[in-house]
């Protein structure tokens, strides 16, 4: 094994029970295997599903506790196992590594990690901005581009589109040479427009009145739901007939599929954690995270950051404020300077 020289105990945010507050304290580092990379951490970034699986409210994306949490990371590798051919020391990477099912997360000095789910980091994005895309983008590529498909001259739906997973999928469709529609509120109308979207405001038309308005009534031929619900119904109802897909990100619950058969239209889901948590296809997670680092460098992709800083010591505050549902942008943790 290559190495740097590391510390035999490291920092780390620590949740000991469900919703109790994390606790800093030392804990060996992990040491890589012969097929990992030991990675220093820069920056975590927080997303809505890493509330959820801290509350214990997530079914389907279990951490047994205590644990390690947070799924995002950017960082540096310090140490490379025998096994190992694509990464070097000093290099800057970034994916979604782990804090689920039971692998160590992002709110520690040191992740030892899968190569397969690495990339290494655009030149154009700093550790936080790195940190802020993995879980976002994954679960967007894979609806707009391995479900649906999407292709230039294709009209695309993005229901939420100012949120985690919407502002990058806008950013994924626009680079794909798509015309993007994107529902939200009024207040995220800058936003969305800023992004390249046609902004459609949900409160105010109904879906009869935005197919209308914005497609001639015949509907669109992409509508990707990262909202669920009836948002995810109202999908089934504004897809184009014959050639449409709907995807999405979000399909809890009890859904009739009948509006979307009579349309002659398509679904499919996405379940992001599925190579994280199985250990399969985990080299795909890797081949899009290097999509994410060619849009970037190209100037195509640009995460959204929530402007409030967090360190591994106020872990908790970040935690806090995302619950609050008042951020604006992704919220990150700078783990190490």
């Amino acid at each position: 094994m290559s190495a740097t020289a590391f510390p035999a105990h490291m920092h780390a945010a620590i949740q000991d029970d469900y919703g109790q507050p994390l606790r800093i304290d030392w804990m060996p580092t992990p040491i890589p295997g012969d097929d990992q990379v030991l990675v220093r951490v820069r920056a975590a970034g927080l997303n809505p599903l890493d509330t959820k699986i801290r509350a214990g409210k997530a079914a389907h994306a279990k951490q047994p506790l205590p644990a390690v949490l947070a799924m995002d990371m950017a960082g540096t590798v310090v140490a490379v196992g025998s096994g190992v051919k694509d990464f070097r020391v000093g290099d800057d990477v970034f994916g979604m590594v782990g804090g689920v099912g039971g692998v160590q997360g992002a709110l520690a000095e040191y992740m030892a990690v899968d190569p397969a789910l690495l990339a290494p980091k655009p030149a154009a994005l700093s550790m936080r901005e790195a940190a802020a895309l993995p879980l976002v983008f994954i679960t967007a590529w894979e609806g707009l581009v391995d479900r649906a498909n999407v292709a230039p001259a294709m009209s695309v739906l993005i229901h939420g589109g100012a949120g985690g997973i919407g502002h990058v999928a806008i950013q994924i469709a626009r680079a794909f040479g798509a015309t993007v529609f994107a529902t939200g509120k009024a207040s995220q109308q800058d936003v969305i427009e800023q992004l390249g979207a046609t902004f459609i405001d949900y409160q105010q038309q109904s879906v009869t009145q935005y197919v209308d308005r914005h497609s001639k009534g015949e509907g669109f031929d992409i509508i990707f739901d990262t909202v669920g619900g009836s948002t995810l119904d109202d999908s089934f109802q504004a897809v184009r007939p014959y050639r449409g897909h709907v995807v999405s990100a979000l399909g809890w619950g009890n859904h009739s599929l009948a509006p979307l058969s009579f349309r002659a239209g398509t679904y499919s889901g996405v379940f992001t954690l599925m190579p994280l948590q199985t250990g399969r296809y985990r080299e795909h997670h890797g081949s899009i995270m290097r999509e994410a680092a060619r849009l970037a460098d190209e100037g195509a992709l640009k995460p959204r950051l929530d402007p409030t800083r967090f360190t591994l010591d106020t872990a908790e505050q970040a935690y806090r404020w995302l619950e609050t549902g008042a951020a604006n942008g992704k919220v990150v943790v700078t783990v190490t300077e």
